[in-house]
């Protein structure tokens, strides 16, 4: 105690300042979170949650929710569908912003248009974007197919097909989620010494060398990081697919955090979508753990 005492006495200002933010967390995430963890294991409904003139009558359940989910093939269906949305996503994420960031890294005449240009898309409010997107995928009258149809081409099915909607909702997302890791890569490659570059010509590297052992090693603590970030975000990704397919025809684009709020605000089992929201930051901690210690490796291997 004596030694609490002094650590107060001497951080005291410290503690007094991160006070409001540790209330802040303590009523926006760490209340809603302990309080989804209880709803999941009950069998709440819009029935049983009680109002102001009935009382509750949902009863706890253990983890009867959590055994109904993982023993349903059709959650088993759409976690195979957020892995390939959100590796898909990722991967032209990361593979187009970098191959933007080495182009906008190098000096050319309007280098700055440029960059605000491909700033568009993460200025735009994302249900925007995904209203616009969704207009021009229309069979119709969407510019895609009118386009296809002046080329002498059949339209295209977008929003009615199963595949041809996971492309679909997949285009919208990467086309917004391009920026943020062109921007995040251009960071990492403007923090390289230029004479790692000059010493890498005198010595006769030609630009590929260059890039594979100079760009790529001294990048990829910048790169892992933004990706991690990525894979979070777009597994999470609820605008883009409930806007533009409500993850549909019949559940094809559907995710787990869509389909957690169907569950939800659809069917009106909010025991359920609780558990669905529970497994959902499940495999995210698990992923996050994962490959946080791969990273530290990595860097000691470096």
């Amino acid at each position: 105690m004596n030694g609490l005492g002094k650590s107060w006495r001497r951080h005291r200002m410290a503690y007094l300042f991160l006070t409001p933010a540790l209330v802040v967390l303590a009523i926006l995430v760490f209340y809603p979170l302990v309080k989804g963890i209880l709803l999941s294991m009950t069998d709440m409904n819009q029935y049983n949650m009680g109002t102001k003139f009935l009382k509750a009558s949902y009863h706890f359940i253990g983890l009867g929710n959590y055994r109904t989910i993982l023993t349903s093939p059709e959650f088993w269906q759409i976690t195979k569908q957020t892995i390939i949305w959100t590796f898909v996503n990722v991967f032209f994420h990361f593979s187009i912003g970098l191959f933007l960031a080495l182009l906008l890294n190098r000096q050319f005449r309007g280098r700055t248009v440029y960059r605000i240009l491909l700033l568009v898309p993460w200025a735009v409010p994302s249900f925007v974007s995904a209203f616009a997107w969704k207009w021009m995928f229309n069979y119709d009258y969407g510019f895609i197919n009118l386009a296809l149809t002046k080329l002498g081409l059949q339209p295209i099915p977008w929003l009615s097909h199963p595949t041809w909607a996971m492309v679909a909702v997949i285009l919208t997302n990467v086309w917004l989620g391009i920026p943020f890791m062109m921007v995040t890569m251009l960071g990492g490659l403007q923090s390289i010494p230029k004479d790692l570059y000059e010493a890498a010509v005198v010595d006769g590297a030609n630009r590929w060398q260059q890039f594979w052992r100079i760009t790529l090693p001294l990048l990829r603590s910048v790169a892992l990081t933004a990706t991690l970030l990525g894979v979070i975000w777009t597994f999470n990704m609820f605008n883009i697919i409930f806007l533009v397919t409500g993850g549909g025809p019949v559940h094809s684009t559907e995710i787990l955090v869509t389909y957690s709020y169907l569950q939800a605000f659809g069917e009106w089992k909010f025991g359920m979508a609780s558990a669905y929201g529970v497994i959902i930051l499940s495999f995210l901690v698990v992923f996050s753990s994962v490959y946080y210690r791969a990273l530290h490796q990595e860097e000691k291997v470096f």
